[in-house]
């Protein structure tokens, strides 16, 4: 789905929702990826979420943001974990009223572009993908990540053909030979790179300032309605990114029940995890993230996606899309 038409869906389904309380009593729906192995899909086997939230809850996947935004403008979602920035951005851009509510995961790595094994294309001569054809999941963050690297090595992507494709089409498309390059994340993005080759690595990227992260997104009226709800929920969340960053004897426990439950294997979750970040609490709150860092990013995306024609306007400000309420409740503060 172009951009242009995402955002008059995700205004038009806020509009209708909002009337509609946020939340049953007795259950709430929580959005995920498959093949994006992260900590909380521990407690998520375990049923430790629901142990400590006291509801019914209804974990439903999802292949793009895109998808999840729709989901929570018409009321069937409440929470959703790892949603890209730039999904995020499109919604809130158009009028749905969503906040970031936690930082989910920092990575560079395992979002990217994948170019075809078949060209001799690489970093040192980018130019040449002027012209081809990518697949790229339109309003997402492989999208920024695309429109940016592009912008990097100075490619015109006006030039090229761009077909939206959710990163499993996406690497299907780019191992058929139906396209020149291809961009996504997770299981799909480690498919890419088994036919063909990033144009950055993740250190590289970071380099050049081209930081990649989620967020926990939830919908206003939830976040409002049920404060203490969504404080109990992102405690687990950091309880188990703690159990995880505390060491090998941790993870060697975890790492085949969240790769069972994210639809991997244990190598490729292994992998995965390794090029992921999980900030602590104390971190989550500072400067770099929640405490400032967020809000400026969301601003320097949405700004970039106007200039690239991707959004017709940005906010003034993001800053009321971002609310620490519930972490600093979890901190004390």
């Amino acid at each position: 789905m172009k951009t242009s038409k995402l955002a008059g869906l995700l205004l038009g389904t806020a509009l209708l929702a909002a009337g509609q309380s946020a939340m049953a009593q007795d259950q709430i729906t929580i959005a995920y990826f498959l093949e994006w192995a992260m900590p909380f899909e521990y407690a998520k086997a375990t049923n430790q979420f629901e142990k400590a939230m006291g509801v019914k809850i209804n974990w439903r996947s999802f292949d793009t943001g895109t998808a999840m935004s729709a989901a929570m403008a018409s009321g069937d979602v409440q929470l959703a974990i790892s949603q890209g920035v730039p999904p995020f951005i499109v919604a809130t851009s158009a009028g749905q009223d969503l906040q970031a509510i936690d930082v989910a995961v920092s990575y560079s790595g395992n979002d990217n572009c994948v170019v075809s094994n078949n060209l001799d294309i690489d970093k040192t001569n980018a130019k040449k993908l002027e012209g081809k054809k990518v697949a790229v999941p339109i309003g997402t963050a492989a999208q920024y990540d695309f429109l940016k690297q592009m912008a990097h090595f100075g490619v015109d992507s006006s030039t090229m053909k761009i077909v939206d494709m959710a990163p499993p089409d996406g690497a299907a498309a780019l191992a058929q030979g139906n396209v020149d390059m291809a961009c996504g994340f997770g299981g799909g993005l480690q498919r890419m790179e088994q036919v063909g080759h990033v144009l950055l690595t993740g250190k590289e990227k970071d380099a050049i300032g081209l930081h990649v992260y989620d967020v926990i997104s939830a919908p206003a009226a939830f976040v409002s309605q049920s404060p203490d709800l969504v404080a109990k929920f992102l405690k687990v969340v950091h309880e188990m990114n703690d159990k995880w960053n505390s060491g090998a004897a941790a993870q060697a426990e975890m790492l085949p029940v969240i790769a069972k439950d994210a639809g991997m294997d244990l190598p490729a979750a292994k992998s995965m995890l390794a090029g992921f970040s999980f900030p602590s609490l104390k971190d989550t709150l500072g400067p770099v993230w929640m405490g400032g860092g967020v809000q400026a990013n969301l601003q320097d995306v949405a700004n970039f996606f106007v200039k690239t024609g991707n959004i017709k306007k940005a906010r003034d400000s993001y800053a009321d899309a971002v609310n620490a309420g519930p972490l600093k409740s979890i901190a004390g503060n």
